[in-house]
């Protein structure tokens, strides 16, 4: 009995394996610039921004198709697309991408090729088109807002952002508790593209905490009440 279990459990394990490996060995994640190279080097390349079509409309990767992960017909529009060929997927900073890939190698994409950041990296890269206008507000009037004898915390978030969505509740708490002690400035990603571009935020959130108008502390990424407090 004890040779037949372990038998199975061998068998099992190979079988956990293969099906990872499976599920991921058609799918490669690459850098902006890795990314750029092998769309120049391919013939008609089927490039997929899985963003809203507002954040298409507003910049995106030349000759890009778009096809909205979080929209209802997602599956349905991959039928424009030819399986047999690679496809080089991207979306803001790489959440949806993630989830868009994986459901393309179910539909049976053979090759998959996801920008690793999402298109945050890709203009921090400096690949994107100059913009013709500046969005949002100037280097200056950012400066301007950091004159202050408190310590000033400038969240760099977006409204599609998960972990911003998750830092807001206690951000908006913090910002009228804490009024004594920081001023809590929060800059809309999409709404200020120029100063995210010129400043090279690449992912989101990005909290950066001055005090007398120098970089004392800056984080990326989800952090706790608890944590941010204490660089506070």
């Amino acid at each position: 009995m004890k040779s037949f279990t372990s038998y199975l459990l061998i068998v099992l394990s190979f079988v956990i394996v293969s099906c990872n490996g499976q599920s991921s060995k058609n799918i490669k994640n690459v850098d902006a610039m890795a990314f750029s190279k092998l769309i120049q080097t391919t013939t008609n390349p089927q490039i997929l921004d899985v963003r809203t079509p507002e954040e298409f409309a507003a910049d995106h990767i030349d000759n890009a198709k778009n096809i909205n992960w979080l929209g209802s017909d997602f599956t349905a529009k991959t039928t424009s697309l030819d399986k047999s060929k690679p496809v080089y997927v991207y979306c803001k900073i790489g959440g949806r991408s993630q989830q868009a890939v994986e459901k393309l190698s179910e539909l049976g994409f053979t090759e998959i090729v996801q920008l690793e950041g999402g298109f945050l990296k890709w203009e921090a890269a400096g690949l994107s088109k100059p913009a013709s206008k500046k969005i949002g507000i100037s280097q200056k009037e950012y400066a301007d807002l950091l004159n202050s004898d408190k310590k000033v915390l400038v969240d760099f978030y977006a409204e599609w952002c998960a972990p911003c969505k998750k830092m807001t509740p206690y951000l908006l708490k913090m910002e009228k508790e804490m009024a004594d002690q920081v001023v809590i400035i929060r800059l809309d990603a999409d709404k200020n593209k120029s100063l995210l571009s010129e400043m090279k935020i690449s992912e989101l959130p990005t909290l950066l905490l001055y005090e007398n108008k120098q970089i004392k502390w800056q984080h990326s990424g989800y952090i706790s009440e608890a944590d941010l407090k204490k660089q506070l």
